[in-house]
Order: C-alpha cells, then sequence, then structure tokens
C-alpha cells in the first residue's frame, strides 16, 4: 500500500496569538534578567505526524499532543527563554511511512540524520526557521491600521496666504512656478510647481479622512524645503512656512530671468523669519490635536541620510549669511561649526562644492555621521523632539534608511541609538523605513519596527493582477497570474531570521510617491509621463482589477496603506505624475464609496488585523486565502481572469467548520462592487464551491 503524502495545507503554525503566546516569568533570574515562558502551538492534520519535536539553536524538546479532531492534531511545547531571540522549527516524524521532515517558516524539507536539520546547500543550519524576539514589540495601534499617504502640495489649499509664489526664488534650474489651475496635471519636470496644498488644506479635509475611516496619515516631508516634495530638508527644526502659516511677509521676488538667489529676499523671509518658522510648528501641533480627538495618527517623514543644498548646515544659496543668530553655513566658511557634517573632498573654501552627495546630486548633500558626534545628537534631538509634546506625533518614516552612514556597522548602531531615543520619548511611536532590499537585519526588534512593503506587497501584487513593474517601465505577460510567485515574494520567504511582527504592520501599498498609480498599471502602458503623456495615464484603465488589488490589500496581514486621490479615481505614471492634485470637487464619487465600504469590512473583523494567513487553493490567475484566529474566519477569493469560473474552497484549513455556514461579506467585478451581497453557501465536508465573475474578487466570512 503506498504512503499517504503529508496534508502540507494541514500543517501550520505561526507567531499570531493562537500558535504562539508569550508569558513573563516572575521572579526573574537571579541577576534580575527578564525570563519569557513561549507556548508554541503546531497544526497537523489527522493521522499524519505521530511525533513533533521543537527544534531550537539550544537543543530539540519534545512536543506533546494538546488537542485532536476528526482533521487536526494540535501539538504544543512551552519553552522558557531569556531576551535572546528564539530560532525554531519542528521535526515531524511520519506515522505512516516512519519517514522525518523538517516544518520551518519556508516549508518542508526532508530530514537526514546529520545533515543540519534538512538545510539545502549554501544555508545556515537555521535558515528559513521560524524568529521570535521576547521583547520585540510594535506598536498594537499600528496592526491593521489604516493609513492615508498624503502628497502635502498636491492635498488641498487651505491657506493661499502661504502658497510659493512664481518667482520667489531659484531651484534646481529655473525659477518657482506656482500654478494657478489646481486641476492641471504636473509637468514632466516637476520639482519647481507649487499648487499650494498645505497643513491647513489637510486639517480642512480632517473629517473626510474621518468618514472614510483612516486611522493614521503619513505626510511626505513637511520641514523647510525649497521643492515641492521636499525631500531635500533646508532645516529639520521647523515646518516650512509655505506649508504653515506666513505672518510676516516682505521682500522681493527675483527678477524675470534670474537664477542667483542673492535677490530672493520675500523666500529669505519667509522661511527663516522665526515667528514664521513658530507659527508654522504651531499649526502642525494643532493639526496632531484635530486629528487625534477623530483617533487619527500622524506619521512623519524623516530624510536623515542628506539633507538639501539649501540647509542652513550647509547654505549654499545664502540664505543664511548674515541673518539674524544662524551660523555660517559650511559651504562658505571652513570654520563653520557645520564643517564636519558633510564630507569635503577638497580644502577650497569659501563657497566649497566638493561635497560628498547621495547618488551624486549636489542639491542633496550627504550627512557625514562618521565625523561628527554632534550631528548625530542633532539628529536624535530633532527625532524625539517631533514625537514629544506639543507636537505629538505618531513615528516616523525613514526614507532610504539603508544607506545613511558610510558602512552597515554604523548604519545600524546609528539606527539602534534612533530607536531607543524615540521610543524613550514616545514609546507607542512607529519606526517604519523605506528599503528595497532584504531588511531582516534591521527588524529583530533593535533598530526599525516595519517597512514600506515594496518587495512583499506592491511588487507581487502588482506582477500578480497586471503584468507591470511598479514604475511601469516594464510588463512581462508570463508573470500576470503567478500563484507560486506570487506566494514566495508576500510571504516574505527569502528574509531569513524575520519575525512576524513587522509583518502585521508593514506598509502595504498599491500606489505612492514613487511609483506609478496602480489605477495606471491596470492599462499595461509600458512609459512615463515624457514618453506618452498625460492623457495615456487614464486610457485602458481597468477599475475592476483595481478592485481586485484593494480587497487584497485590505485583507492581507499589514497596514493597508492609501496613497490620496487613489479611492477617488487618480491616475498617474510614476513620478512627477503620480503627484497629481487631489481632484476636489471632481473626485470618482462611487470609487470612494467603495473604498469606505472595504475599509468598514476591513476593521469589522480582527482577524484581518492580527490574525494567521493562510493559502488555501489557486490556479493561473486565480488566489484564495483565509485569515482566521480562532473565532472568525475570512476566505478571499480573485478571479483575474477575463472569463467566469467556479472555484472550490478547502476552508476546513482557515478554521471554518466542515459543515459551517458562510456569508458573503463583499463582492467585486467587472460592474462594480457589492458591500453586503447578503448571499450564504453550505460548507460540504470542509469544502465551500463558489462561482467567480471574470476579474472579480469576493469575501466571505464566518
Amino acid at each position: 500500500m503506498p504512503h499517504q503524502p503529508l496534508d502540507a495545507k494541514a500543517l501550520f503554525s505561526d507567531q499570531t496569538s493562537q500558535f504562539l503566546k508569550v508569558l513573563p516569568i516572575r521572579p526573574p533570574s537571579r541577576k534580575g534578567r527578564k525570563r519569557y515562558a513561549i507556548h508554541i502551538r503546531l497544526r497537523t492534520a489527522a493521522g499524519d505526524v505521530d511525533k513533533c519535536v521543537l527544534m531550537t539553536d539550544g537543543g530539540e524538546i519534545p512536543m506533546r499532543v494538546e488537542r485532536e479532531d476528526r482533521w487536526f492534531i494540535y501539538f504544543s511545547v512551552e519553552v522558557e527563554t531569556g531576551w535572546d531571540p528564539l530560532r525554531y522549527a519542528f521535526r515531524l516524524h511520519l506515522a505512516d511511512s516512519g519517514e522525518e521532515m523538517i516544518y520551518k517558516r519556508t516549508g518542508i524539507t526532508e530530514y537526514k540524520a546529520g545533515s543540519a536539520a534538512g538545510k539545502k546547500d549554501g544555508e545556515s543550519p537555521t535558515d528559513g526557521w521560524w524568529y521570535f524576539a521576547p521583547e520585540f514589540k510594535v506598536p498594537s495601534w499600528a496592526k491593521g491600521a489604516v493609513i492615508y499617504q498624503i502628497f502635502t502640495d498636491r492635498s488641498c489649499n487651505g491657506d493661499s496666504g502661504n502658497d510659493v509664489i512664481t518667482g520667489e526664488y531659484a531651484y534646481n534650474g529655473g525659477q518657482v512656478q506656482h500654478i494657478d489651475d489646481w486641476y492641471a496635471p504636473p509637468a514632466a519636470d516637476d520639482t519647481r510647481e507649487h499648487y499650494g496644498g498645505d497643513l491647513q488644506g489637510i486639517m480642512d479635509k480632517m473629517d473626510y479622512l474621518e468618514e472614510l475611516g483612516v486611522d493614521a496619515i503619513y505626510l511626505n516631508p513637511i520641514f523647510v524645503s525649497p521643492s515641492n516634495h521636499k525631500y531635500d530638508t533646508q532645516d529639520y527644526s521647523h515646518i516650512d512656512p509655505h506649508f504653515g502659516k506666513i505672518v510676516h511677509d516682505s521682500g522681493q521676488l527675483l527678477p524675470e530671468g534670474t537664477l542667483e538667489n542673492t535677490g530672493a529676499s520675500k523666500y529669505k523671509t519667509r522661511v527663516t523669519d522665526h515667528a514664521n518658522l513658530e507659527a508654522s510648528d504651531r499649526l502642525f501641533a494643532n493639526l496632531v490635536r484635530e486629528a487625534h480627538k477623530r483617533g487619527i495618527r500622524v506619521i512623519l517623514d524623516g530624510v536623515f541620510n542628506h539633507c538639501g543644498s539649501f540647509h542652513r548646515w550647509l547654505d549654499r544659496e545664502k540664505f543664511y549669511l548674515n541673518t539674524g543668530d544662524y551660523a555660517p553655513g559650511a559651504y562658505l566658511r571652513r570654520e563653520s561649526p557645520y564643517r564636519d557634517y558633510f564630507d569635503f573632498k577638497r580644502d577650497e573654501w569659501p563657497d566649497n562644492d566638493s561635497y560628498d552627495s547621495w547618488w551624486g546630486m549636489d542639491t542633496l548633500p550627504k550627512l557625514n555621521y562618521e565625523a561628527s558626534e554632534e550631528l548625530c545628537e542633532e539628529i536624535m534631538k530633532i527625532a524625539a523632539k517631533w514625537v514629544s509634546p506639543p507636537y505629538n506625533a505618531d513615528g516616523w518614516r525613514l526614507d532610504v534608511a539603508a544607506d545613511l552612514g558610510h558602512s552597515d556597522e554604523f548604519n545600524h548602531r546609528f539606527w539602534r541609538h534612533f530607536r531607543q531615543v524615540v521610543k524613550k520619548a514616545n514609546p507607542d511611536a512607529i519606526i517604519l523605513a523605506e528599503n528595497y532590499e532584504d531588511s531582516a537585519n534591521w527588524l529583530r526588534g533593535g533598530e526599525w519596527d516595519t517597512i514600506m512593503n515594496y518587495e512583499g506587497f506592491m511588487e507581487p501584487l502588482t506582477w500578480f493582477l497586471t503584468g507591470m513593474e511598479k514604475h511601469g517601465d516594464d510588463f512581462r505577460p508570463e508573470r500576470i497570474g503567478d500563484a507560486n510567485r506570487f506566494w514566495e515574494a508576500m510571504a516574505w520567504k527569502s528574509q531569513n531570521d524575520m519575525p512576524q511582527a513587522p509583518l502585521m504592520c508593514s506598509m502595504n501599498q498599491l500606489s505612492n510617491h514613487d511609483h506609478s498609480r496602480f489605477l495606471t498599471r491596470t492599462a499595461r502602458h509600458v512609459g512615463r509621463l515624457f514618453d506618452l503623456g498625460t492623457d495615456a495615464a487614464s486610457e485602458g484603465v481597468r477599475e475592476s482589477v483595481y478592485r481586485e488589488a484593494a480587497v487584497v490589500q485590505m485583507t492581507w496581514p499589514g497596514a493597508p496603506t492609501l496613497y490620496y486621490g487613489d479611492e477617488a479615481g487618480v491616475v498617474g505614471f510614476t513620478d512627477p505624475d503620480n503627484r497629481r492634485t487631489y481632484p476636489w470637487g471632481r473626485e470618482d464619487k462611487e470609487m470612494i464609496r467603495f473604498h469606505r465600504e472595504l475599509i468598514k469590512m476591513h476593521k469589522e473583523f480582527e482577524c484581518l488585523s492580527k490574525g494567521s494567513v493562510i493559502r488555501l487553493t489557486d490556479a493561473k490567475n486565480m488566489l484564495c486565502y483565509g485569515r482566521f484566529d480562532g473565532d472568525t474566519s475570512v476566505i478571499v477569493v480573485l478571479n483575474n481572469r477575463e472569463e467566469p469560473m467556479t472555484v472550490r474552497i478547502p476552508v476546513i484549513y482557515a478554521g471554518v467548520p466542515e459543515d459551517a455556514l458562510m456569508k458573503l461579506r463583499f463582492l467585486t467585478g467587472q460592474d462594480g462592487f457589492l458591500a453586503y451581497p447578503r448571499t450564504i453557501y453550505k460548507v460540504v465536508d470542509g469544502i465551500l464551491e463558489i462561482e467567480m465573475g471574470p476579474e472579480s474578487a469576493a469575501v466571505l466570512v464566518r
């Protein structure tokens, strides 16, 4: 008689509360160190496994049968540990064949005695194991939080008195321009164009954000800066008065055609006058208070790898020279107190332009932390200031965080210090980093809380549904509907020693300020604004495919993050076209209603924020997964084909009883969506069968 194969779908464990619980042991050890009892559970199919051992890097511990039923056996074990991380996997003895297998976070492998626990060539013995740090806590509010990203200049103009004026100063090869037509699309070279969005405009729309269901807003940089995007900071200590409040306004504009900023006295007054800076800071504090009244958190954008050439520490444009109590900038004088903040390659003053810059862009001088402890402390003061009273921001998003410093060693040391400073000032603040590479080394409890989830969400979901690269620079039809590739990336399987906590609050976006709008990606146009033109971004878009993506966004582990205007039908190629203004008065009202109802559903079921995720079934252009927490099970089905299909789903693996009734809670298709379809499905012997329309998504609940 042939051996029965191991039921891989039944085999399950993770680090959610139903499979891992942590209890502190009191009293602590003799040396006063904390000790923890970690209760770990594993589920297997009934009859598959007769013995199970927990493998740790400190040895093996037999597991006991905790309970069993017709379908499953649950093994458990309690491990005592200190603050050190615990790496673990499961060694399974198969009841039928007597073979032994290793089950780890990245999958199942064969076990052979003496083979270093089933490792493959080139792997370390614990590669792919679960990793748990008992003292690593991410803010609980961030798990499943609905975040709304705002590019302030394009959000809403609430105070025309602070608008950048055409000719106010020169930047990046030309004079700045105020765009009078709010609905005009961005030009291909957009850095000098300012539309007038500001903090007052955000405050004016706070009720809209509350009604949408937003839990937090993430603001692209708002500190003093000459650009519309403000990733070239001019002063970390103050909010830009062009976004805040201008109470003293005097001086001259530049003569037409002039690119020297020595005559830009109006700009100088606006951004260096302390009354303007302090009034703008107070306005930000008011914004945070208004947000907090509505239960909305506020996350700031910290650009600490580099600053801007306008920065007062460098002062290439000489705005701070002989102005008030500002010290001379390092570009101007060798004896500047900020000289060591930058890495000058030549000893040539005044006007020393030999400073190191990020990616060779002289508008973005790289900060030289290794040479200046004072610089490090300045940034730490900034980090603490904005998350402390009276401002009380709720955390930092860190721009190009892995690039900071000149070595990996220093980078990690800096972020460890940063975490200590921020968490001391505001223990509930989130530290969320931008990084395009493997982030596991920063996500083990001592540095970042989580990341912008490009590799584990935006990219794989985009490839699966559209075949497009996230900038719109490439189309690969063979990647459309590739479920295996999707799961490999979405489960973070390539990242070793990765705890689950960062995944539960990772920033899951469809679009943002650096990538094309997802709705435009659905049309599969390869190119950018300067190739294809403004109108092409809206041609051939498929709202039904966008709705599929939004359903995944609101049901996948992490913090679903809307980029302003996505919910209103805004399109756009990659930047700058993705930075179109929010179309107040011209919104797609049905698209807004869709997002409002979808967010409402997301918040209705706690398992969508804190529960397990399991792969149930899939095929070419079809996905099905479950979220479950022991109390509630949510089943998500996508049919990305252009024709209908029947899907048989083994919902039993997602905690649904074998004969349960399931309610269809949300349904999308080519004709729109239904928030409460009121359809009931009967589960038969653990299987649910559903008919899916073309380009549709369904969410079922038990």
